[in-house]
């Protein structure tokens, strides 16, 4: 079987990326190793030497759009620390794509006209069946407010009593699994103290600019109206780096390149970062991604 999903994974490679070629974005491809990861409260770059593996290639590809380039996309290789299950690997594949003058919205329709695009190609169909649920790309999405999401299932409001930890336990445990089955769900505007990189919306400071992806119970895709203020980001990976270290977390240093290249002047923009590996496991209908990633790790081995 698995061998009929790498020939599933290649054609859907190939789609992507024509969709993206024919829309006049340019591939880039930034390093692996770098000198220091985004400072994220829960996210674990591991280790390389002096160096870390990157956990995404955001930061240096937003380094892009300040020197010239208008609208990039990269598929590639991503890691992140203690991650193995059915729906992780250590090492995973990343779709991320950045465009200037455009915010959070546009990135959506962009992901609708992706994701058809992508499964009419593999498939000849915007319906397939996914852990014996037919799911329907083309049908309206559903388009939940997080705080409605949290007020329905969970009982309590995130953006005025924000509390993480209790947070991340009922998204898993309460929200998501009540999200619609039948079509892809998006969770949006996120309480503003969820927006690492995330832009505050201009009509309630409590929200940012944040939606995310879920279908067949597969969280998929994370989007951003980008942060363009070099202050206020340098104080949130400041802040993160203060939590981190009260956690026992590994503290990373500030990426000062891109700190500077946010001063250069980054213009409006919005980025998404998409699963490659989710997406090709509801192409082949896998329930977990040691089906349809070559040599991946398995629960429990450690290498």
């Amino acid at each position: 079987m698995i061998i009929n999903n790498i020939k599933i994974r290649s054609r859907a490679l190939q789609a992507v990326r024509n969709f993206f070629i024919s829309r006049g974005f340019i591939e880039v491809e930034t390093p692996i190793r770098i000198p220091t990861p985004a400072l994220e409260t829960h996210i674990d770059a591991p280790r390389s030497e002096t160096a870390w593996l990157r956990t995404s290639p955001e930061l240096q590809m937003k380094r892009l759009l300040t020197e010239g380039l208008d609208a990039i996309f990269q598929i590639g290789p991503c890691f992140r620390r203690a991650e193995c299950g059915a729906r992780h690997n250590p090492e995973f594949t990343m779709l991320e794509w950045y465009r200037l003058n455009t915010d959070y919205l546009d990135i959506l329709q962009e992901t609708r006209e992706l994701l058809n695009f992508t499964f009419d190609e593999i498939t000849g169909s915007s319906e397939f069946i996914y852990q014996g649920q037919k799911i329907s790309i083309s049908q309206p999405w559903e388009i939940i407010s997080v705080n409605d999401a949290f007020l329905k299932h969970a009982g309590w409001s995130p953006v005025t009593d924000w509390d993480e930890n209790r947070f991340e336990m009922d998204l898993i445990n309460k929200v998501e699994p009540a999200l619609p089955p039948d079509r892809p769900c998006v969770l949006i505007d996120y309480p503003a103290s969820a927006a690492a990189l995330a832009c505050i919306k201009h009509d309630n400071p409590l929200l940012a600019e944040r939606w995310e992806l879920y279908i067949g119970g597969l969280e998929l895709a994370n989007t951003y109206t980008e942060l363009c203020d070099p202050a206020l980001q340098r104080a949130r990976f400041e802040a993160c780096a203060a939590e981190r270290k009260t956690l026992g977390k590994e503290v990373y240093p500030l990426d000062e390149p891109f700190l500077q290249a946010l001063e250069k002047g980054l213009p409006p923009c919005s980025g998404i970062a998409l699963g490659i590996d989710r997406l090709i496991m509801l192409l082949c209908n896998a329930v977990a991604i040691q089906n349809i990633r070559i040599f991946a790790q398995q629960p429990g081995e450690e290498f």
